[in-house]
This record gives structure tokens, sequence and C-alpha cells, in this order.
């Protein structure tokens, strides 16, 4: 087990220590160990770190990040209310994917058509019917 302080450990997660301390204060990272009065964290901790930022990318609040990340810290099978909002979110995920695709597909066909105006490509994919 490879023990960082909490700059090395923000350095390793591209974060601020201020916000592993506020990680902490919400309860998304355990409370760590202190040597000397210093912050001494389990490199292990990275995993986890890097959910949290996805999560939070993707619109995640920090409540529901818990919920989730609670289903994982214990050994007992994940509860009805982590389930139920897992598939909550993974709903609202596949209708964010779907929503992406569709703007890189209309991308893909502006830079395909080389317009020089957005009606320009408008008019043109509503003549060719094409997708």
């Amino acid at each position: 087990m490879t023990e960082l302080s909490i700059g090395q450990l923000a350095k390793k997660a591209e974060l601020n220590p201020s916000t592993l301390r506020y990680y902490e204060s919400v309860d998304l990272l355990p409370a760590p160990e202190r040597k000397n009065g210093q912050r001494r964290y389990d490199e292990r901790l990275l995993e986890r770190i890097h959910f949290i930022k996805v999560a939070q990318q993707l619109g995640f609040s920090i409540q529901e990040i818990a919920i989730l990340l609670e289903g994982f810290d214990t050994c007992e099978p994940l509860s009805e209310r982590w389930e139920q909002m897992a598939k909550q979110k993974r709903s609202q995920l596949e209708e964010k994917k779907k929503q992406l695709h569709s703007m890189i597909q209309i991308l893909d066909r502006g830079l395909s058509y080389k317009c020089l105006t957005w009606s320009e490509c408008l008019e043109k994919i509503e003549n060719t019917g094409s997708c």
C-alpha cells in the first residue's frame, strides 16, 4: 500500500487539494489516516476519485454519487435505493448518449458538405434526404 500526502494524491488525480478536502467533508472519500498531523491517503483511492470526477462531469449530484458509492462500501447486497438510482441514471445517460450521437452526425454532415453557413448545410441535408 502506497501512502500519499494530500498534495501527491491531488496531483495524481489532477485535482486541487481543496477538492479532496471537500470530498472528505461530504463523505465521498473516507477520512484519511494521519501521521504527524498530516493526511496520508491510500493510492487505491485514485479509482474512487476517478469515478467521482466522471460522475460529476456527467451531471450527477454529490448526493447521487454518495448513494452510488454507498452501494459498493459494504459486503451486503445492493440496496433497493441504489438499484433504483442506478437504473434511473443509466436511462438518463442512454438518452444523453443518443443526443451526443445525433450532434456528432450533424457535425459530420456539415463537415462533409463543406458548408459556408448553417442554413446552407440544412438546405443540403434536406435536399439529399440522407442522414
